[in-house]
């Protein structure tokens, strides 16, 4: 009985005093905190990884547009699709590391590269499928190709990046696609695009 009672007092006095409210207040409002804490630094992240992208496909395009970069002209320039998706990645290395096998087989990274007829035949969508039986959306890569022209060609240039969402908080409200075998989204596809003709180059 005694101990009991000791204990009951012992309670009281923590509900009691400031200091004790304030503990068991930080201790309820902690875990709500850092997930909104770690769900705004995913988000910054993810944002930031897109700038990185977006500045890749300029920096990448650029070398096209003048010809620093060609393909299929017997030019020590030339780039394998693999050569070129390895040269991205080390444009955006500085946030995002491809796997080792990334450059010769895609499973995050994926680049649309190729020459077109006119600047109005350029597709204005991104290319998705259903999957889940309807429930969901993934990325549709059959069209996909490495074609670009030489000089003053018209080029497009599409990159998709699957970005993993760590924090479950934010899920919810960021991933747009859903692979084939997965109950809900948790990842968001990143997309950055550019349209360019290309110089005249020798």
């Amino acid at each position: 009985m005694k101990k009991r009672l000791f204990g009951y007092r012992a309670w009281r006095r923590l509900l009691g005093s400031a200091e004790g409210a304030t503990a068991i207040e930080f201790a309820i409002l902690a875990v709500p905190f850092l997930m909104i804490v770690f769900a705004t630094f995913e988000t910054f992240v993810a944002f930031t990884g897109e700038q990185v992208i977006a500045n890749a496909v300029d920096t990448m395009a650029r070398q096209l547009k003048t010809g620093q970069i060609t393909y299929n002209l017997s030019r020590s320039t030339d780039m394998t699709q693999t050569q070129f998706r390895q040269a991205f990645c080390t444009q955006i290395s500085l946030l995002i590391t491809c796997s080792t096998s990334e450059a010769a087989t895609p499973a995050k990274l994926y680049i649309d590269l190729r020459q077109v007829t006119t600047f109005a035949s350029i597709p204005t969508t991104v290319p998705l499928k259903s999957t889940n039986g309807g429930k969901g959306k993934d990325l549709d890569t059959t069209g996909f190709a490495y074609t670009p022209g030489g000089a003053g060609t018209i080029n497009m240039m599409r990159v998709y990046y699957r970005w993993s969402i760590m924090t479950d908080l934010v899920r919810p409200y960021i991933s747009n696609i859903m692979p084939e075998g997965q109950s809900s989204g948790t990842q968001v596809l990143v997309v950055a695009t550019t349209a360019f003709q290309n110089e005249n180059y020798p």
